[in-house]
C-alpha cells in the first residue's frame, strides 16, 4: 500500500535527464558533486530524491542512503526508504551529509524541507543543494517558454535562484560557502549545437561565472555557543546507527 505524497513529481525531470541537455547537466553535476563530497568525512550520509544522480559516488562515509518520494516499482534499484521531502524519517542530529539535487524546486514547502534537513543534521554537518539558476540564458528560455507553453525544462519546477537559497540557509543558522555554477552552453537540445559551444565553459566560468545554468551551494550547520575540540563522533562505528534508519515512519509497504 502507497502512502500518497504532497510533492510535485521530480520523477517529470528523471526523462529529461535522459534527453542531450539533462545528459550534459547531469554530467557536469556528478563530477562536482564528486569533487565537493569526496572529504566529507562521518557515518551517515543521505541523498534525498533524483537517483539518477548518485550525488554520493564519491563519499567515503560507512552509511550512504538514497530515499525518494516513490519506490520503484520492480523493487530494484538504491533507494532505501520512500517518505515525504517535508518530513524526513530519521533522528535530530543523526546525519553527517544530506545532498538535495534539485530537490527544493520540485517541493511544494521547500522552506520546510530545508527545516527538516537543519533538524536532522548534527552540528557542523554539511548540506549540498543543486539547482537550475534561473539567472541564466536557460532561466530566461524557462520563463519565456512557459509564456507560450514550451518550456525548455520540466514545467513542474520552480527555478530557485542563488542569493533566495542563501538567504533560507542563513536563517536556519547555515553557513553558507560560495556557489559552484556551471553548464554555460546556451540552451540548446541537440548534442550537435551543445558540443559547439564546448568552449564556453572555460570563458564562462571566467568571464561570467554567476550565470551558468546550473549551481551547486554547500553549507555547513553551526550551533551558537558550540565549539569543538577533537573528534566529534561517539557513535558506534558499525554498519548502523543508533535510531536513524527510521524504516518505521513514512516507508512505501508492499501488499502482498
Amino acid at each position: 500500500m502507497n502512502h500518497p505524497s504532497s510533492e510535485k513529481p521530480i520523477i517529470a525531470l528523471g526523462p529529461w535527464l535522459e534527453s542531450p541537455a539533462g545528459t550534459y547537466v547531469r554530467t557536469w553535476e556528478q563530477a562536482r558533486l564528486n569533487e565537493l563530497t569526496v572529504d566529507i568525512f562521518g557515518f551517515n550520509a543521505v541523498q534525498i530524491g533524483l537517483p539518477e544522480i548518485n550525488g554520493l559516488e564519491a563519499n567515503r562515509m560507512t552509511n550512504r542512503w538514497l530515499t525518494d518520494t516513490h519506490l520503484p516499482e520492480d523493487g530494484r534499484g538504491r533507494i532505501v526508504v520512500a517518505h515525504d521531502f517535508t518530513e524526513l524519517p530519521f533522528a535530530t542530529q543523526s546525519l553527517d551529509l544530506v545532498v538535495l539535487p534539485h530537490v527544493l524546486e520540485f517541493a511544494q514547502e521547500p522552506h520546510q524541507v530545508l527545516r527538516e534537513v537543519e533538524r536532522v543534521l548534527i552540528p557542523e554537518g554539511q548540506v549540498i543543494v543543486s539547482g537550475f539558476n534561473p539567472a541564466s540564458m536557460w532561466g530566461a528560455r524557462q520563463a519565456a517558454g512557459r509564456l507560450h507553453g514550451k518550456s525548455f525544462l520540466p514545467r513542474r519546477g520552480e527555478l530557485i535562484g542563488v542569493p533566495r537559497l542563501k538567504d533560507w540557509l542563513k536563517l536556519l543558522n547555515m553557513e553558507v560557502g560560495r556557489g559552484h555554477f556551471g553548464c554555460y552552453a546556451p540552451p540548446c537540445a541537440t548534442d550537435k549545437w551543445l558540443s559547439r559551444f564546448d568552449f564556453m565553459e572555460q570563458v564562462g566560468e571566467h568571464w561570467w561565472p554567476y550565470l551558468g545554468a546550473v549551481y551547486i551551494v554547500q553549507a555547513i550547520k553551526r550551533v551558537k555557543g558550540m565549539r569543538l575540540i577533537g573528534p566529534v563522533w561517539n557513535r558506534q562505528k558499525t554498519g548502523t546507527l543508533q535510531g536513524v534508519p527510521a524504516t518505521n515512519k513514512n516507508i512505501n509497504h508492499r501488499s502482498k
